[in-house]
């Protein structure tokens, strides 16, 4: 009965939550841009993979030997 004749203490509504007022909104921001830039580095497409991928097809093709693709393999990672 105590606490609730004094207000809760100044904890009240009237007195948010004091540095959480901020910080929460500010850290659920934090979490969104996190979470939407972890998105869209998953659905980019990988530039090492395509590079790879463009010297194994010039190898096939016979554009560069064996020792030319060994190096720039080893170039690429």
């Amino acid at each position: 009965m105590m606490a609730m004749a004094h207000g809760w203490h100044g904890y009240g509504p009237h007195m948010g939550f004091g540095l959480w007022g901020w910080l929460y909104p500010l850290l659920l921001l934090g979490l969104l841009v996190l979470g939407a830039y972890l998105v869209a580095r998953a659905l980019a497409p990988k530039r090492e993979d395509k590079a790879l991928e463009i010297l194994r097809e010039r190898y096939a093709r016979g554009e560069i030997d064996k020792e030319t693709f060994e190096r720039m393999k080893r170039d690429l990672a």
